[in-house]
């Protein structure tokens, strides 16, 4: 809905990785060997992914990434590769780990989920703490403002929170 109302492409890793294993590209081949053995696709595939992503006519005029950078290897690779300017701004949807967990269980009993139990949940919030957090800090340490943004309510007014200031950016 954000890169819609913007009018930019919404680049998702995951969508990208599923189509170049799909496409059977050189990337897709070496991250379908990784993902069948159950294993994360390394850093710098998904790095070299989003890198040739970027480089699309469409993505001239902005983006939204999804799911990455996951880390700050991520990041400092994404800057090295597609220039330091390569990010305008990170936006962080704030909320606390019990609402998370309510909605996430919520969402497993919708979808019949089983794996998604509190035990996974609260597993991928100390990934999340270790891994991606610490993006918070490290992106305004290299010129990339924050948007901290209270990610509790509808999806129309948490959707309003982020459109809003990044509507007033451009």
């Amino acid at each position: 809905m954000v890169a819609t109302t913007i009018g930019i492409p919404h680049i998702s890793t995951g969508e990208m990785l599923r189509q170049n294993v799909a496409d059977e590209t050189p990337l897709g081949v070496q991250a379908a060997a990784i993902m069948e053995k159950g294993d994360l696709v390394p850093d710098d595939i998904v790095v070299a992914m989003v890198a040739e992503r970027l480089n699309r006519p469409d993505a001239g005029c902005g983006y939204l990434l999804d799911g990455f950078p996951r880390n700050t290897v991520q990041a400092a690779a994404l800057a090295a590769e597609a220039g330091s300017d390569a990010l305008e701004v990170a936006v962080l949807l704030d909320v606390a780990d019990e609402v998370l967990i309510a909605r996430l269980l919520a969402r497993a009993e919708e979808l019949g989920r089983a794996d998604d139990n509190e035990e996974t949940i609260r597993r991928r919030l100390d990934v999340y703490r270790a891994e991606t957090e610490p993006l918070a800090a490290w992106y305004p340490e290299h010129g990339v403002p924050v948007l901290i943004v209270d990610g509790v309510g509808t999806i129309a007014e948490v959707f309003g929170k982020v459109v809003a200031p990044l509507a007033e950016a451009r």
